[in-house]
């Protein structure tokens, strides 16, 4: 029985590509001969995929080597780093009497664990930039760790006279996501008010649940005008017109949002005049 013979026309582009690549090698379309299109137009959409997948490796190779640079790099810093912070411990806890020596040694001690949350800011930021990342999965009460995170940060607040107010729901919040990188976006979102809200003010960290969804909302007044978008705030390196000396990396929101999408939650920025609110919600997991 002969096969049937599809027309040119109605064969699929990767099906004509290989029959006109058959012919070719039979001979049948001599070099320097004039094709027939369909077969132009087969090559041409072969030469864009692996144009395309040439491109995907490339960036994948070079982000993988950025990464790898990065990590490298702040592990050559911390060595030395960690030894200046044990040796600067060392000395306040001697018998210095020199008022002025002591002050130099805070300010070295100060310096030095800026420096730290810096480097270990930048390895995580390009973890997760590059999806090197394993999340472990896990059910977890948020009324929990969103109070817990709240108490570990009292004394910092406490230090620029801001009230957190704090409203949790009765019934339980439980999400499904990573413990330990939940606690780091907590962490960030809370400490980013505890930095930069507008001493001697509240703010407010809501906790609520609906039948589908888990959201906790953070607001505060910042001390210095807001005259950015959201979305650069959320931008590495990004903190407004903030001074250079301020606490921080300027990577905390922006860890915080890629972590929380990685997660399959959602993080929102609002910026009204100074009033800063972010918002994250996650899937609810309805107890059995």
């Amino acid at each position: 029985m002969e096969k049937a013979i599809i027309p040119p026309e109605k064969k699929p582009y990767q099906e004509i590509g290989d029959d006109l690549r058959a012919q070719i090698a039979q001979g049948r379309y001599p070099i320097g001969s004039r094709l027939p299109p369909e077969r132009n137009i087969a090559e041409n959409v072969n030469d864009i995929g692996s144009g395309l997948n040439r491109v995907i490796d490339e960036a994948m190779r070079n982000e993988r080597l950025k990464t790898d640079l990065i990590t490298n790099v702040s592990h050559d810093i911390k060595t030395p780093l960690t030894s200046i912070i044990n040796y600067v411990d060392i000395l306040k806890r001697s018998d210095i009497a020199d008022e002025k020596i002591l002050g130099y040694l805070d300010i070295l001690e100060v310096k030095a664990q800026r420096l730290k949350t810096l480097t270990e800011d930048v390895v995580e930021a390009s973890k997760v930039s590059s999806g090197n990342i394993t999340l472990e999965y896990m059910d977890i009460d948020f009324r929990e760790m969103v109070q817990q995170t709240e108490g570990e940060m009292a004394e910092k607040f406490a230090a620029r006279n801001l009230s957190v107010v704090l409203n949790l729901p009765e019934e339980a919040a439980v999400i499904h996501v990573d413990g330990r990188r939940m606690w780091r976006v907590l962490e960030n979102i809370f400490g980013n008010a505890a930095k930069y809200a507008m001493p001697g003010t509240r703010v407010y960290a809501d906790l609520s649940v609906s039948e589908s969804e888990v959201k906790f909302s953070l607001k505060n007044v910042s001390e210095q005008q807001l005259n950015i978008s959201a979305d650069e705030l959320t931008e590495r390196f990004i903190r407004g017109d903030i001074s250079r000396s301020t606490e921080g990396s300027g990577l905390g929101l922006s860890i915080a949002k890629s972590l929380t999408e990685m997660q399959g939650g959602v993080f929102e920025l609002y910026l009204d005049g100074d009033l800063f609110k972010v918002d994250i919600r996650f899937p609810r997991i309805k107890p059995m």
